[in-house]
């Protein structure tokens, strides 16, 4: 797996202008209008989403602590699209070094493209992310406009090619310096980048070709999810342009803590207070759990911290319900606070008795024949 800091150049102590400065340089000779190279162009991308993650502070230091599957893990889509303050890989070019994006190999921008992801955060109480539960949830997200079927045109009309730049969405302009003459490419400035000249806009997208609406559906959480896990939704975020594929709805779910219970991966823990006498006698006792009340049977003699085991009465495991973890029990106990005269005397016979115990004979022998006498 590549490494960020390798493919920029820098150390992980880099401050963000170094950052910055790294990338530069290196987008210069790897931009594939100037490194004809055959992997010149895959090797730009890569860096674009080095400087991606590592210009971002949050994401760095999702990075520097879990790798890419720490940025997967949070919502972040590692494989793009990116955001650099500028826009796509080839508008943050532009900005730095005056240029136009892959010349050798130009997006048309009429070709259909694919929609953007969306994140969506949800509550989950402990039992739904044990068990599994539907949700019924709403979003907010662009679908392609009905009236105009995403050409953005008044129906009864369509666009028309951009007259300024010939539909490419780019004019190159020539400017003559002491060096020679540059050429600079630009977003052509009267269609914006689209080629095509929309003369009537559709009234219900105002000639966007997608409309903002927000839509009901049904989620099915499996069994075993745990916190910030994340499930992915086929075609439910943003609608694409041109034609293009919807994006996917990423929903990172946020577990509640539970009064009794804690999980550690697929194992359950609970706490119980025993009494002293069943400490030392031992006994069966009754302990809750996710999957309703458990028998436990506690040794005679059980020490202060011991955690027993309720085997298959956990988590069950993701994609796997039939298998589950275990519910572990700390035992705990502490002396009474008061005492009735039975107990005392009692307690009083078992002190004696363990002050004068003979070296054959069990102490918990002696308290239960204190006991029964």
């Amino acid at each position: 797996m590549a490494n960020y800091y390798e493919i920029l150049g820098v150390s992980k102590e880099a401050t963000q202008a170094e950052i910055k400065s790294a990338f530069r340089k290196k987008a210069r000779e790897l931009h594939p209008d100037v490194n004809k190279a055959p992997d010149a162009e895959e090797r730009f991308k890569e860096l674009g989403k080095a400087y991606e993650t590592l210009s971002n502070e949050e994401k760095r230091s999702l990075y520097d602590r879990y790798g890419e599957e720490g940025l997967a893990n949070a919502g972040f889509d590692s494989a793009g699209p990116f955001d650099f303050g500028f826009g796509d890989i080839n508008d943050i070019f532009e900005s730095f070094f005056g240029m136009g994006g892959f010349s050798s190999s130009q997006v048309d921008p009429n070709a259909p493209q694919r929609g953007h992801d969306l994140r969506l955060d949800i509550d989950l109480e402990f039992e739904e992310a044990v068990f599994g539960v539907e949700k019924e949830i709403k979003i907010d997200h662009l679908e392609m406009c009905k009236d105009c079927f995403g050409t953005g045109a008044q129906p009864g009309t369509k666009p028309t090619v951009c007259p300024d730049c010939n539909g490419k969405g780019r004019v190159a302009h020539i400017t003559r310096t002491i060096l020679g003459s540059i050429q600079q490419v630009t977003v052509c400035p009267k269609c914006h980048g689209s080629g095509q000249i929309i003369g009537s806009p559709c009234k219900t997208c105002n000639g966007e070709g997608r409309v903002e609406k927000e839509k009901t559906i049904k989620v099915k959480i499996p069994a075993g999810v745990d916190n910030n896990a994340k499930i992915r939704v086929a075609k439910e975020g943003d609608a694409g342009k041109n034609g293009g594929s919807s994006g996917d709805l990423y929903i990172v779910m946020h577990v509640k803590p539970h009064k009794i219970f804690k999980r550690e991966g697929f194992n359950i823990y609970s706490e119980v207070n025993i009494s002293l006498p069943q400490a030392v006698l031992g006994d069966n006792i009754t302990v809750s759990t996710v999957h309703g009340d458990k028998e436990l049977v506690v040794p005679a003699g059980v020490e202060y911290g011991k955690i027993l085991t309720i085997k298959n009465a956990g988590v069950p495991y993701l994609g796997h319900p039939e298998k589950r973890g275990d519910h572990l029990v700390l035992i705990k106990y502490k002396p009474p606070k008061s005492l009735n005269d039975e107990e005392k005397r009692l307690y009083k016979k078992l002190f004696e008795l363990s002050q004068n115990k003979k070296p054959s004979e069990k102490l918990i022998d002696k308290f239960k024949n204190a006991i029964h006498n």
